[in-house]
Order: structure tokens, then sequence, then C-alpha cells
């Protein structure tokens, strides 16, 4: 295993801290994208960023912006990778950003449950869980029920569900599960 370097832990961090565009509430790193950062002489670095799906139409912005900010940190060339193994998951969200997708009114994905994630076409409200691992209903960020509604399998991005709280009757994004 490489060690990491003072300076690329300082420009981790600095790429870590680009807000997400498609969600702002979140940074790269909260988000989990952003797997490593590889310096090469003085002024030059390498980003290794994991999209959260192959199509993310938001991966050139999210290059850029890490591109703006290694190089007003004095790094004269900067390269992004496109890293997609190992693949992106839900897991590789953080604890202090699943607490603001709830904050910011996401319900945040569900805890995995150990292997493949079971897909089962039924019935769309999640009144009260299921038996095994990972079969939490999805909760309301708003009032906390678990009585919600699917209302769209597809939201503002391919990464969100539309759903519908049955209890306060507000609609919320669900974060899916990968």
């Amino acid at each position: 295993m490489v060690t990491a370097t003072a300076l690329e832990a300082e420009l981790l961090e600095l790429a870590g801290a680009v807000p997400d565009p498609e969600l702002p509430v979140l940074t790269l790193q909260e988000l989990g994208v952003l797997r490593a950062v590889h310096v090469h002489g003085t002024d030059t670095v390498e980003v290794d960023l994991t999209p959260t799906y192959t199509g993310c139409p938001a991966l050139e912005t999210m290059s850029l912006d890490i591109q703006r900010v290694l190089r007003a940190h004095g790094m004269r060339e900067v390269t992004v990778r496109t890293v997609l193994t190992p693949a992106w998951s839900t897991d590789d969200i953080t604890a202090e950003g699943r607490r603001k997708l709830r904050e910011f009114g996401i319900a945040p994905p569900r805890a995995a449950a150990a292997g493949p994630v079971p897909l089962t076409l039924g019935p769309t409200r999640t009144h009260a869980p299921e038996s095994g691992p990972g079969s939490e209903p999805v909760r309301c960020p708003h009032c906390g029920s678990a009585d919600t509604e699917l209302l769209s399998r597809f939201s503002s991005t391919a990464c969100k569900a539309l759903r519908r709280c049955l209890a306060c009757r507000e609609p919320f994004d669900h974060f899916k599960e990968l």
C-alpha cells in the first residue's frame, strides 16, 4: 500500500471540499466519488474520480471544479481521471453526507445489505420493514414516517427517486441505493 504524502493529503482535502454540482449540499468527499490524488514532481497532480454512474452528466463539471481549485493552490498541471473500478456505491456516502441529505430534504440511501442489492418489483408503498438486512422502509426526511410511497423511479437525476410521505403528505427525493 502506498502512503500519501502530506501534499497529496492536503490536495485530497481541497479537492474533496468541492461541492457536488447536482447536490451542492454535499462535497465530493462526502459523496464518496473522490478516490485519490497523486502528485508527480512539484506542480503536477493526477486525481482519481469515480462517477455515481457511468453516464453521470456532472462528471465534467466536477473535473473542471477540481482542476480550478488545485490550480489555485499552485498545481500547474491537473489531470482528472475517471476511474470506474471499484464502482461507486451509495455505501461510499459518508455519515456526514447522509445527515446533510436528510437535512436538505432528501431521504438518504438505506443501509446496505451484505451482497447484491435485491430487486423486488411490487407495491410502491413502504408501510413497515420487510424481514432481512437492508430492507428497512424509506423514511420521510421531513417527519420520519415510514409510511411513504413511490411516485416515480426517477426524480431530478437518475440517482434519485421521487416519493411522497403519506403521513405529512410532503413529496421528497430518495437517493437510491446502488
